[in-house]
């Protein structure tokens, strides 16, 4: 339980791991902290990168470095869910992290699922310039307000880590197309019927 709580801080808080769209895969504290090494006399580095990479390392993409990628996500979402079947509405963390707010961890699990969600989905007509724009395709014009164009969702490899934008391949619908079972899960769903 301990372990599990000293994870989640780290995993929860808006300045390491957890971003408006889901988890990051590294923490954001190394966009001002990079992991810096040497070997042979050649300086290597991992930095938080939101979006692609800004070296050829890795193949030239960030894959692993700081953007948000669904199957990562949803094991966490699942090991969430399993964790709240053993320890019920007794364990409560805080989510976010420094927010104050603590959720027992189905609603962890839910908090995180939304977040992927609304990657997808359009902001809130609020007036501001984001009303009726979807994250998903950060500044792609023609996919966000073309009326032929708008509404057709492309299952993108992986997210920027900061906004949500796809990128990478346009047509994972294995799994980034398994957004659509958190929506019909979650759904369906509330704590008390998922015990």
């Amino acid at each position: 339980r301990q372990r599990l709580e000293r994870v989640l801080k780290y995993l929860l808080d808006e300045n390491e791991f957890l971003s408006p769209y889901g988890i990051r895969s590294l923490s954001k504290f190394h966009q001002s902290n990079p992991f810096v090494f040497h070997v042979n006399g050649q300086e290597y580095r991992v930095d938080y990168l939101p979006a692609e990479s800004n070296t050829g390392m890795f193949g030239g993409n960030s894959n692993w470095r700081g953007p948000v990628w669904m199957p990562m996500n949803i094991m966490l979402i699942r090991a969430l869910q399993q964790f709240y079947l053993y320890y019920g509405d007794s364990f409560k963390v805080e989510c976010p992290t420094g927010s104050g707010q603590f959720m027992n961890l189905f609603e962890v699990s839910k908090d995180l699922a939304n977040r992927l969600i609304t990657t997808f989905t359009r902001e809130p007509a609020t007036g501001t310039a984001q009303a009726g724009r979807r994250p998903v395709y950060g500044g792609n014009e023609t996919f966000q307000t073309d009326p032929h164009w708008r509404d057709l969702i492309l299952f993108y490899e992986y997210f920027h880590g900061d906004n949500g934008a796809g990128l990478g391949a346009s047509h994972q619908t294995g799994w980034t197309g398994a957004v659509a079972k958190l929506i019909q899960l979650y759904g369906m769903l509330d704590e008390k019927r998922f015990l």
